[in-house]
């Protein structure tokens, strides 16, 4: 696959914690509102420029994409990001819970997302795209990484290795305890000549971002005469990762109604499909297995597994099984992208949430999931499927703010 330094623009080292932000879509208007309110340098204001405008603002209207290019220029004019002078390329390492990932920053191809080399595993809705596609044109810039993985590549990691013995960017903690350190690499060709025998890579975050990028992409190669497919905005913002260091967490589910049916007659119904017993943790022990909060107990179902066809990577996949025994036939719910009762909660805090949202009868029902593996992405990525929607929270998550690539 193709990888392109570039030359980013990024905060001066003393103003990067004060920068950084969450990605815009884990945080909601209101908590984006609270983190930025007392923080002009955040990134929340290109990001999530709405929190700037009236409350009851069209979050799609354009004076919002205008106010994020007015915030993204402000930073800049008042010396927070500085572009580097040269192409580069950029290590990125998280560290959380003693786990570590190392990631390399640059520029992917639009031309490999729609070649299938870049693959996807979830689909995308049309009203994110619009809204991604017009913040980049808005800003002239990729504003947010994609989070990739690929396979494990021996040569990489030497030359990561190599580069991370040098003097820092940026080594600091955010307030969720993750360490993010950024080392620069001047001399980016042995990287770029070791992506080139990369085969593929996978979307782990970012299916909107990419699509989006994509159709920036084609929107000013068609006004572009001269277009060679070779354009800064044929490239968009990447952060790759060997797929073995990535953590998939899992992405639980609430449930606000039992679809007319008593708690007694939902167990027993569920109880049909495998067997159903107290348990005695929050969390499933296996694929296959799902727990259940309901009248402030949780229960245990272990389907058969005879029953779950293994050979079709999708079809096995929990998220899928729970929607085809559990949420359709028993709670009515056959589109979990609209339907209003279903909700999700992801991340490490989200057993916590999950109880305190059905004592509080905000949820009739949680379920508790087995994380999505990354074989398993693999597998339906690489067999052109498309997993349902919510199947997999990655963390730690990329921080928005420490790179910006200028597509002009």
């Amino acid at each position: 696959m193709r990888l392109h330094p570039f030359a980013a623009m990024r905060p001066v080292p003393e103003l990067a914690p004060a920068v950084v932000s969450p990605p815009y879509d884990v945080v909601t208007r209101e908590q984006a509102a609270r983190l930025g309110r007392d923080n002009p340098l955040s990134f929340l204001h290109v990001v999530r420029s709405d929190i700037d405008l009236a409350p009851d603002l069209d979050p799609h209207d354009p004076r919002v994409y205008d106010r994020a290019r007015q915030s993204l220029d402000r930073l800049v004019a008042d010396g927070v990001l500085v572009r580097d002078e040269d192409p580069s390329l950029y290590l990125y390492r998280m560290v959380a819970e003693g786990r570590s990932q190392v990631g390399v920053v640059g520029g992917v191809h639009v031309g490999d997302y729609a070649g299938g080399v870049i693959r996807r595993h979830e689909s995308t809705r049309p009203d994110k795209e619009d809204d991604r596609t017009r913040h980049i044109l808005a800003l002239d810039a990729h504003a947010e990484p994609v989070l990739l993985a690929y396979p494990e590549q021996r040569e990489l990691e030497q030359l990561a290795g190599t580069a991370m013995g040098r003097l820092p960017l940026y080594d600091f903690a955010t307030d969720d305890q993750v360490r993010h350190t950024v080392w620069r690499v001047p001399h980016p060709r042995p990287y770029v000549e070791a992506f080139a025998d990369v085969p593929c890579a996978y979307i782990a975050d970012g299916h909107h971002r990419s699509a989006s990028a994509w159709r920036a992409a084609r929107e000013r190669g068609a006004v572009n005469a001269r277009h060679s497919g070779d354009e800064e905005y044929n490239w968009f913002l990447a952060v790759l990762v060997p797929a073995r260091q990535l953590r998939i967490l899992p992405y639980n589910r609430l449930i606000t109604g039992l679809g007319g049916q008593e708690p007694g007659r939902l167990l027993s119904r569920l109880a049909s499909l495998g067997r159903l017993t107290p348990a005695s943790s929050p969390t499933p022990p296996r694929p296959g297995s799902f727990c259940l909060y309901l009248g402030r107990r949780w229960h245990r179902l272990e389907l058969d597994e005879s029953s779950i066809d293994r050979a079709d990577p999708r079809r096995a996949l929990d998220v899928a099984l729970l929607q085809e025994r559990v949420l359709g036939p028993l709670l009515g719910i056959d589109d979990q992208r609209t339907d209003k009762r279903i909700d999700f909660v992801g991340g490490k805090e989200s057993i916590a949430e999950l109880e305190a949202r059905v004592d509080a009868g905000a949820a009739a029902l949680a379920i508790s999931m087995f994380p999505t593996s990354m074989a398993e992405l693999i597998a339906v990525s690489d067999a052109g499927q498309m997993m349902p929607p919510k199947s997999t929270w990655f963390e730690p998550k990329l921080l928005s703010g420490l790179f910006v690539h200028p597509i002009v």
